[in-house]
């Protein structure tokens, strides 16, 4: 996984791409959550601090390929002068004589914000031409922006191609350094906490953590897939029908491969879905009429105990309807397991980091993943398109 870092690279006096993830949410033209913009700063004060000229893209929402005001990167910019404390240029154009214009006026220690990548159809269709002409603004390319990297995009993944090294970031550095230990000589117990709706959005990453976890901890609203898998009453908890057999298979699996595969032994329901809901305890039989929200409080125990023992944990998805105050007592115990666990603790997807944020610990994790989509990915095993691209160290 060992990648040419930015560090290794001489950048004094040269322009340099940087891949970045502002992928920010908005509201009347203010950035009102800062934090990928915050964990591009290491890479951005690197590269001003060792004399480059640094120009910065990247996508924001969906625009589908067309200019939409309301998905501008400029408040993106203004908030990034905040935190830099220097100007940042900003290009309304992201290829073309407007932006090289704006890359030429650029002084060595500055820096430049190009126009949303996704106002281009090329861009997702990871167009050569367009790469190529993104490639035409700079000397060198860094790669920092680790949410995109599973998607084989014009600047993820086809721009490396036009410069002779690409080079990881601080920010995928870490990422890759964190969840490099799941697939590599794990701590062990290694144990894998996941939650989410669906078995089918899971399935790769159960299977492939069956195989390198000595015990994965299921919870959200999948468990009760699994739950009905082995007869259990689940009342009218949402079950993911088409994956029930494979439910039944992984269960089968897992003592063969010498794993645990464990699931809730009690409940927290209610009626209806609803802020009004008032939340009753089951044990692991779910009452005709009602919908499983929470895992109950022996699994918390259960669960919190598992993490506490374990030399290294991943989580990834909430264990239950964790929205709603009445049902995030699970969700909110694994996070309190997790800060107070010794092992080696990671975070992944954007649930389970809301609810580490919520329970006020992000501080005692000792790493919160900021992809979600490419977490899960890499946690497969799977090839991410934007990470093979880069220069091996």
């Amino acid at each position: 996984m060992a990648k040419l870092s930015v560090d290794k690279l001489d950048v004094a006096g040269k322009t340099v791409l940087v891949r970045v993830d502002f992928n920010v949410p908005l509201d009347g033209g203010r950035v009102t959550d800062d934090t990928r913009i915050t964990a591009s700063l290491p890479t951005i004060r690197h590269l001003l601090g060792a004399g480059a000229r640094v120009v910065l893209m990247s996508h924001l929402g969906r625009p589908k390929g067309k200019p939409k005001p309301e998905f501008s990167l400029k408040p993106a910019a203004d908030r990034l002068a905040e935190l830099l404390g220097q100007p940042v240029a900003f290009s309304p154009e992201v290829i073309g004589e407007g932006a090289l214009a704006a890359v030429r006026a650029l002084k060595p220690g500055g820096v430049l914000l190009l126009e949303n990548l996704r106002f281009h159809p090329e861009e997702e269709k990871n167009d050569p031409a367009f790469a190529k002409a993104l490639a035409g603004l700079a000397d060198v390319f860094v790669s920092d922006a680790f949410g995109t990297v599973h998607r084989a995009h014009a600047s993820t993944e086809g721009v490396a191609h036009f410069f002779p090294q690409a080079a990881a970031g601080y920010l995928i550095a870490k990422e890759l350094e964190y969840l490099g230990q799941t697939l590599v000589k794990p701590r062990r117990p290694f144990v894998a906490v996941l939650g989410g709706a669906k078995v089918g959005d899971k399935i790769g990453v159960i299977q492939a953590l069956l195989k390198r976890a000595d015990s994965v901890l299921i919870g959200g609203a999948m468990a009760y897939t699994f739950l009905k898998a082995q007869g259990h009453a689940i009342g009218k908890s949402l079950l993911d029908e088409p994956h029930l057999e494979l439910a039944r298979t992984l269960l089968a699996e897992a003592p063969k491969l010498g794993k645990a595969l464990v699931l809730p032994i009690d409940h927290r329901v209610a009626a209806e879905i609803s802020p009004q809901a008032t939340a009753e305890e089951c044990g692991v039989e779910i009452p005709e009429g009602r919908i499983g929200l929470d895992i109950g409080p022996a699994t918390a125990l259960a669960y919190g105990t598992a993490i506490r023992r374990a030399k290294l944990v991943v989580w990834n998805g909430p264990m239950g309807m964790f929205e709603l105050p009445a049902f995030a007592q699970g969700t909110l115990a694994v996070a309190k397991a997790m800060a107070e666990s010794e092992a080696t603790t990671i975070v992944g997807g954007g649930d389970s980091v809301a609810a580490v944020n919520q329970s006020g610990v992000a501080e005692k994790i000792s790493h919160i993943s900021t992809g979600g989509g490419a977490s899960l990915e890499f946690l497969e095993g799977r090839e991410l398109p934007g990470i093979a691209v880069l220069t091996d160290a």
